[in-house]
């Protein structure tokens, strides 16, 4: 294994001078000096002392504080207290440059005068690609220091067991602006200047009212440290779907969805099993805080041999119906006549409204459906306005948050008190991104354009067929009420997570012999992208269905 040492010099920026990067050598030579002293351990238990009698001494008879190095604890804090701000201060020195850049870049774009030419459209271009790639360079830089601080903290810890420190600057790290700093708006400007560049424009909108979809949907894990890299990949190509907040532009949009299933997970067994006219039943709200729009969704799974598409409906409440309507107290009558009343609204789109309404309040009664997981993440969507032949969506910080264990009192809660903090059994944090390709089929799109499958096969995704995030989160934090559990949680690369939520009694145990469970997921490791506790692979390359590395 390459030391991290050796690693952080392999990984330098050749455009940013060594020394901006964190000092690990010389943090490495503090913890060894430390190292060297044997200093007995200070009785913390006493709350009392002494001016008079002498200090505590050690088996040798000297002072348990005596030291005859001049390396102190201090030295070591002092040292790591002054790496981090150098590296924040770099960061943020970058980033302002990065900012001038795009902006230097935008006034070109506004300055094209109408039907410029090819080359000058290139020539900007070229410029937004090197602003980009800036961006990325710092992003590495910013990730190789990351680790670089885990790494010293971490043999700091091990050296120093009397010392530890870790965890106190870990989340002190995670606190400083070049970690939590939100650099959206660069994803945002860089994807107005491509749409600009390729002259995008609005498709005609689907005005259908039960916003049926009907997609070829593929879904891959992304590794956080090429999240950036994808988004800017896809940006080249799609517009980046404009979030509205209040500071402003964002390129992603909190979403959350609450799943409802009954006590015995039928809707979770049917979509696990592929069960044909399986559905999965779930309320949506987007933005941050609580629900003010919601909207009403049904998943309904069918086989592709059989030549049809699953698919998805919705309708739309206010958060105030969402009671009358998982009571069967929904005033269905008033509505239609409402919808009819809308100019534009077809009698027979009020009736296919009506019959989607009625058929699924029926099921949260049939079926005695209540909250079960909730899904949270932030969605970043690439599409251009009402054209579906391409659509990408990338959730990222995706945790699952178990939805059973309080009163709904009857309908009235239907999402868990965001302001009680939540146990480790009941939520669980995903460690990788998930990205969708959805593909409108037929005609002339049946095949998807040449860079969807360049993207597919470039290393940074990692097809994962049929993942589910309401299967993944029932399954880790529900475990005691699952029959059966999906393939993916044999993955290597999330075994850590799903034991750190209490759900290690799905998973075999470290000395398997074969390192999956039983059953499907014995047939399906071939598909586990980071392979499983007994053959990890936590550095492969990200593959597809269309890879040579595919078994």
């Amino acid at each position: 294994m390459v030391k991290f040492g050796q690693q952080l010099t392999e990984n330098r920026a050749s455009v940013y001078p060594p020394d901006a990067y964190i000092d690990y050598e010389k943090l490495k030579t503090i913890i060894k000096q430390l190292g060297k002293k044997k200093l007995a351990r200070i009785d913390s238990t006493l709350r009392e002392v002494s001016l008079t009698a002498p200090p505590p001494t050690n088996a040798a008879g000297r002072q348990l504080t005596a030291d005859d190095s001049p390396v102190t604890e201090e030295d070591f804090y002092s040292c790591i207290d002054a790496q981090l701000a150098k590296v924040e201060s770099f960061t943020l020195e970058q980033v302002t440059k990065l900012r001038a850049d795009i902006a230097a870049v935008e006034t070109d774009v506004d300055a094209l005068p109408f039907g410029s030419t090819s080359q000058s459209k290139d020539e900007i271009r070229a410029k937004a690609d090197e602003v980009a790639h800036s961006f990325l360079v710092l992003e590495k830089y910013v990730n190789i220091n990351f680790m670089g601080f885990h790494k010293i903290l971490k043999k700091h810890d091990k050296n120093s067991p009397a010392h530890q420190c870790k965890q106190f600057y870990i989340n002190r790290i995670h606190n400083q602006a070049w970690v939590r700093g939100d650099y959206s708006d660069v994803v945002v400007k860089l994807s107005s200047i491509y749409s600009a560049l390729r002259q995008d424009h609005t498709a005609e909108e689907n005005k259908d009212a039960s916003q049926s979809f009907l997609r070829s949907t593929t879904k891959y894990w992304v590794r956080t440290e090429d999240v950036s890299k994808v988004k800017y990949a896809v940006l080249k190509h799609l517009p980046v779907f404009l979030q509205k907040t209040a500071t402003g532009e964002s390129d992603s949009q909190l979403t959350n969805s609450v799943y409802f299933d009954n006590d015995q997970l039928e809707l979770y067994h049917g979509r696990l099993d592929k069960i044909p006219g399986a559905i999965a039943y779930r309320l949506r709200w987007y933005g941050s805080g609580d629900p003010s729009m919601v909207f009403v969704e049904r998943k309904t799974h069918r086989d592709t041999w059989t030549g049809e598409a699953s698919v998805k409906e919705r309708f739309i409440i206010d958060e105030s119906e969402v009671k009358d309507v998982l009571n069967d107290n929904y005033d269905i009558d008033a509505k239609r006549e409402e919808k009819l009343k809308k100019k534009g609204t077809t009698q027979a789109e009020v009736e296919e409204w009506e019959t989607l309404v009625r058929e699924m309040i029926q099921v949260v009664q049939a079926k005695q459906l209540v909250p079960t997981m909730r899904t949270q993440y932030m969605r970043t969507a690439f599409q251009i306005p009402f054209d579906a032949t391409v659509r990408i969506s990338l959730d990222t910080n995706l945790c699952l948050i178990s939805e059973r264990g309080y009163d709904t009192e009857g309908g009235t809660k239907w999402y868990r008190d965001p302001t009680v903090p939540l146990l480790d059994n009941e939520i669980t944090r995903f460690p990788h991104a998930v990205l969708e390709v959805k593909l409108e089929l037929g005609g002339n799109s049946s095949e998807p354009p040449q860079w969807v499958t360049e993207l597919q096969n470039s290393g940074m995704l990692y097809e994962v067929h049929k993942f589910s995030k309401f299967i993944h989160g029932c399954a880790t934090l529900l475990p005691e009420y699952v029959r059966n559990v999906p393939y993916w949680v044999d993955d290597a690369s999330i075994r850590d997570s799903i034991l750190r939520s209490g759900g290690g009694r799905i998973l075999v145990s470290a000395d398997h012999p074969t390192g999956v469970g039983p059953g499907a997921n014995e047939i399906y490791d071939h598909l586990l992208p980071f392979g499983n506790v007994k053959d990890p692979k936590l550095t492969a390359k990200g593959r597809t269905a269309t890879t040579a590395t595919m078994i």
